[in-house]
């Protein structure tokens, strides 16, 4: 397995990982209140920021064990550069990716215009999030193994 399949097992697995802790944390914090109280709009605003900066941070973390890790098991140091060909899959990552989340987008703004509570939108909107970096990874791994 070459090092970009690794990488991008590894960003498969952290992203589910990441996601489904953050949100088993979260759970017990929900507000019972009413549908569209301002507690509610809180929770679900500090969850997204929350969620962002926890999730970037511990891809960062991750992504240095794994280069730690590497380095120590194969001796090998990870590539400095990008090739063609490494630069086309990560474009048609890029682009399942993107067109999963504006897909996720979209119906999150359907809800509100069927007139759903807004707590649908927003989980619309952090579910589109999580499967589309989920793609977007899974889109990687499958052209690293298959070809372009």
């Amino acid at each position: 397995m070459t090092y970009q399949e690794k990488k991008s097992i590894v960003s498969l697995v952290s992203v589910i990982f990441i996601f489904i802790s953050f949100c088993l944390y979260m759970y017990p914090k929900y507000p019972g209140g009413g549908l569209e109280s301002t507690e509610t709009f809180r929770f679900w605003g500090s969850f997204v920021l929350i969620l962002t900066l926890v999730s970037i941070i511990a891809h960062i973390i991750i992504s240095i064990i794994f280069n730690i890790t590497f380095r120590m098991m194969t001796g090998e140091k990870e590539p400095k550069f990008e090739d063609e060909l490494d630069k086309l899959i990560s474009l048609k990552a890029f682009r399942n990716s993107f067109f999963v989340f504006i897909l996720g987008f979209l119906m999150a703004m359907g809800s509100l215009v069927v007139s759903k509570p807004s707590q649908v939108m927003f989980m619309i909107l952090i579910a589109s999030g999580f499967i589309s970096d989920l793609i977007g990874s899974a889109t990687r791994l499958y052209h690293y193994r298959k070809g372009v």
